[in-house]
C-alpha cells in the first residue's frame, strides 16, 4: 500500500511534541549535572585545599583527591542499588534503555568522576540515563511504540544538548539510520530523522540558552589550503589514529588487571590511585575531561616543548584508557579531543611547516576516530574545533580515510558484556583483542 505524501506527514506530527520534551529533558539533565559537578569540583579544588594549606593542583593533593575519588565510585558502584550500571568497559555511547533504578547511582558516580579530575566526560552516562528515561516515558505515551524510536529521541537529544546544535546528532545518527533494514512503509532517511531531528534541535537550543558552550580554540585561520598542508593532514591523522589504537589494543590488558582485584572498591580505589599518579605526572591540564583544558593548552602551548607536549597526549590517552576500565562512569569523547589537541600541537613544535591549525584538528580526528569508529562525529569534532577555516573541511575529508583504515575492522575502546553480572564480576580472559566488525562507541 503506498503512503501519500499528506499522510506521511501527518503521521510525523505526533512525534513533534513528545521529541520536543525530550530534547529540553536532555539538556537540562546534562546542565544539571553538568552544574552539580562543576560546584563539588569548586569544593575539592579550591575550598579544601586553601583549608589544609595545600596547593590545590600539588602533587600530594592531586593523588589525596583522585584516591578519594576512587574510593567515593567504588562505593557507589558497590552499595548504590543497581551498582551504578553495568561494567562501562562494555557500554557505548548509544545502548539499549537501562532501568531507572540505575541511573541515581550512574549519576552519582559520573558527577563524583567529573569533579574528582577523573579523565572522562559526561556524555555516556547522560546519554544512558535520557535513553532511559525516554524510553520510560516513550511506554507511557505511546504503549507498543518500537524502542529503537526513543532511543534515538535520547541520543539525538543528549548529542544536540552537548554540542549546542543538531548537526552532530544527525550526521551521527544517519549511520543507524544507514545500517538498518528500509522498512515497509517506505520511509525516506530524513522521514526517519525529522523527530529525532526536533529533539537535537530543542536540545541544542536549549542548551545556547542556559549557557553559551563554545569548542572553538583560539587557532589561526588556515585560509587557503596547500599540498604540505594535505600531506601534513594525512601524517597527523594517522599518528593520531595509531595512537588511539594502542590504547584500544591496551583496552582489555588494563581492565583484566584491574578487575583482579574483584571487589568494586578495591578496582575503582585502585584506578583512583593510578590516574592520581598520572595527573602528577601530566600536571593539572591532564586532569578533568578535558573540554576547558583544551583551550588553556592551545593558549599557552608556546611555553612547552614537542616533548612536554607530546608526554601530555600520551598521559591523557593512559588516564582515559585507566579511567574507563577501571569502573569509573564517564565518556571518552572529551578526553579524546584532548589528547588529539595535545598531539597536533606536538606536531606543530616538532615541525614548525606543520600548521597548528591543521595538526591539531587532523590530530583530533584520528584519535576520536578510535576512540569511537565513527566517522562523522569525529568530522564533526574536528572541524568544530576551528569553525572559521573553511578550508579545512576538504583536508579533513581526506584525511579522515587513512585515519579510518588503520582503524576498521579491528577491535574497539569497548568489551563485550561479562556474562555473570555483579558488582564483584570477573572480566573475561584478556587476551589479543579480536577483530570485529565496525562499530560505535
Amino acid at each position: 500500500m503506498r503512503v501519500t505524501p499528506r499522510a506521511r506527514a501527518w503521521s510525523l506530527l505526533p512525534l513533534v511534541a513528545p521529541a520536543l520534551v525530550i530534547g529540553v529533558g536532555a539538556s537540562l539533565l546534562l546542565f544539571g549535572v553538568s552544574k552539580l559537578a562543576d560546584l563539588l569540583k569548586g569544593v575539592l579544588w579550591e575550598t579544601l585545599p586553601d583549608a589544609v594549606g595545600l596547593g590545590p593542583y600539588s602533587v600530594p593533593w592531586i593523588l589525596i583527591v583522585l584516591t578519594a575519588t576512587g574510593v567515593a565510585v567504588g562505593l557507589v558502584v558497590w552499595k548504590v542499588h543497581g551498582h551504578a550500571g553495568p561494567d562501562p568497559a562494555t557500554t557505548g555511547l548509544v545502548d539499549a534503555p537501562l532501568p531507572l533504578g540505575v541511573l541515581p547511582g550512574l549519576l552519582l558516580a559520573a558527577v563524583l568522576a567529573l569533579a574528582g579530575g577523573v579523565s572522562l566526560g559526561p556524555e555516556n552516562p547522560i546519554t544512558a540515563a535520557n535513553i532511559a528515561l525516554a524510553y520510560w516515558l516513550g511506554n507511557r505515551l505511546k504503549r507498543g511504540s518500537p524502542p529503537v524510536l526513543w532511543v534515538m529521541l535520547a541520543a539525538a537529544a543528549t548529542i544536540g544538548a552537548l554540542f549546542g546544535t543538531p548537526v552532530a546528532a544527525a550526521l551521527v545518527l544517519s549511520e543507524f539510520v544507514a545500517d538498518a533494514d528500509r522498512p515497509a512503509d517506505g520511509l525516506t532517511l530524513w522521514d526517519r530523522l525529522f523527530a529525532p531531528l526536533v529533539a537535537a534541535g530543542a536540545g541544542g537550543l536549549t542548551t545556547l540558552l542556559l549557557e553559551q558552550p563554545t569548542f572553538a580554540l583560539p587557532l589561526p585561520d588556515l585560509g587557503r589550503p596547500g599540498w604540505g598542508d594535505l600531506l601534513a593532514a594525512l601524517v597527523v591523522a594517522s599518528v593520531g589514529a595509531v595512537l588511539g589504537m594502542a590504547a584500544v589494543y591496551a583496552f582489555p590488558y588494563t581492565h583484566r588487571i584491574f578487575y583482579r582485584l574483584r571487589h568494586p572498591v578495591l578496582i575503582v580505589t585502585a584506578g583512583g590511585v593510578v590516574l592520581g599518579l598520572l595527573g602528577a605526572l601530566g600536571g593539572q591540564l591532564t586532569l578533568f575531561k578535558g573540554l576547558e583544558e583544551t583551550g588553556e593548552l592551545v593558549e599557552s602551548a608556546s611555553s612547552y616543548g614537542w616533548g612536554a607536549l607530546l608526554g601530555m597526549a600520551v598521559v591523557k590517552m593512559v588516564a582515559l584508557t585507566v579511567a574507563s576500565t577501571s569502573g569509573f562512569r564517564g565518556g571518552r569523547i572529551f578526553p579524546s579531543v584532548f589528547v588529539g589537541v595535545a598531539l597536533g600541537l606536538a606536531a606543530h613544535a616538532l615541525v614548525p611547516a606543520v600548521s597548528p591549525t591543521v595538526g591539531v584538528t587532523c590530530a583530533v580526528l584520528g584519535v576520536v576516530v578510535a576512540a569511537t569508529r565513527n566517522g562523522w562525529l569525529s568530522l564533526f569534532a574536528a572541524a568544530m574545533l576551528a569553525p572559521a577555516s573553511i578550508g579545512l573541511l576538504p583536508l579533513l575529508c581526506l584525511a579522515v580515510l587513512p585515519a579510518w583504515l588503520i582503524c576498521t575492522g579491528r577491535p574497539l575502546m569497548q568489551l563485550p558484556p561479562v556474562a555473570v553480572a555483579g558488582p564483584s564480576e570477573a572480566p573475561p580472559k584478556a587476551g589479543p583483542p579480536k577483530e570485529g566488525p565496525v562499530g560505535r562507541t
